[in-house]
């Protein structure tokens, strides 16, 4: 984030002036959004990080979303679909996010089944079309030069089919380099699906209290 060019243009009443080069040393700070999106609801929520992509950022994001918005809308339910990209924070092969995934399941009591895009098929992920695509439209030509900006700016953004978007600043640090042993592993409680089960799997709850 700093007064750097963000591509795009806008009307404005007087030129502003910007860096043409977002080097990260005349950085204020780096933003990094990671979205949920509903596809039933037509609404999304973004967790704005300050630190690291991790995995644990990743399902504390969608830890942010199922206490805000999910639980008001399907508090009764038993069960979370996720479809996420095959690499990244979320990445099917990353131990990180599988261990987290328990302790969310855990937590809230639900059934978390995760459906990975293959690898290089993540352009068909319907938050990259029904969601990111309208924010980046919504924030084209403003340079991103504050946290509040990048949230506002992700929040105010609305299309006519009725998209909403929330924004949230999360502000932990979440470390890298996390190991997991095979012991964290063979503790969990995940089933992989027979198609495709590096792909598919369902993680389930081990105790039944809700938060």
């Amino acid at each position: 984030m700093g007064n750097f060019k963000n591509a795009g243009q806008t009307w404005r009443c007087e030129d502003k002036r910007v860096k043409a080069h977002d080097f990260p040393s005349q950085a204020v700070g780096k933003a990094i959004p990671y979205g949920v999106y509903d596809i039933q609801a037509n609404a999304g929520m973004v967790n704005v990080g300050m630190s690291h992509d991790t995995a644990e950022f990743a399902v504390e994001s969608m830890t942010k979303w199922w206490k805000s918005v999910g639980s008001r809308h399907y508090g009764g339910s038993k069960r979370l679909l996720i479809c996420a990209d095959s690499g990244g924070s979320n990445g099917s092969r990353t131990r990180l996010w599988k261990v987290a995934l328990q302790q969310f399941s855990d937590a809230f009591a639900l059934k978390v089944t995760v459906l990975h895009y293959p690898p290089g098929t993540s352009k068909w992920n319907k938050i990259e079309h029904k969601m990111f695509s309208f924010i980046s439209i919504n924030w084209k030509g403003e340079p991103l030069v504050s946290y509040e900006a990048v949230v506002n700016l992700i929040s105010t953004t609305t299309t006519k089919a009725g998209l909403r978007v929330v924004a949230e600043l999360d502000q932990n640090n979440y470390a890298t380099g996390i190991k997991i042993s095979d012991k964290q592993m063979d503790e969990l409680s995940i089933r992989y699906h027979k198609k495709h089960p590096a792909w598919n799997y369902t993680v389930s709850p081990r105790r039944h209290t809700r938060m």
